[in-house]
């Protein structure tokens, strides 16, 4: 489900995606795909997101909708340790966590290198 709100409260105050994530701390990409809904947006960062545009989160935030999903499989609620399920993740899903991890890796690596400059 798409943001309306906060993509016309990020419009209001004249920032770009870009520059809202990079104040979270997230690749352009990422938040975008949080304003089309392909991401779920934590209530940290609905908090973070409305201190950014100077707004109340309920100004801001869009529920997403909710869906369950089953696994008529084993819908008896029996488990055995030999039942090994497999799923499709989206390719979306794929991207996104593996554009996490290459930040993770960049902020571990600029960790590193600022404990080795107090060290010194």
């Amino acid at each position: 489900m798409i943001k309306n709100k906060l993509i016309a409260a990020r419009k209001e105050k004249n920032m770009t995606q870009s520059d809202i994530a990079e104040l979270l701390f997230i690749s352009q990409s990422q938040y975008q795909r949080r304003e089309h809904g392909e991401i779920r947006i934590s209530d940290e960062e609905w908090e973070r997101m409305a201190k950014i545009l100077g707004k109340e989160v309920q100004d801001i935030k869009e529920e997403d909708s909710i869906s369950n999903i089953y696994n008529y499989d084993n819908y008896s609620g029996n488990y055995a340790a030999g039942d090994n399920y497999f799923y499709n993740i989206p390719e979306f899903i794929m991207r996104n966590q593996q554009e996490y991890i290459e930040m993770l890796k960049e902020e571990i690596k600029q960790s590193k290198e600022e404990i080795k400059r107090i060290k010194s």
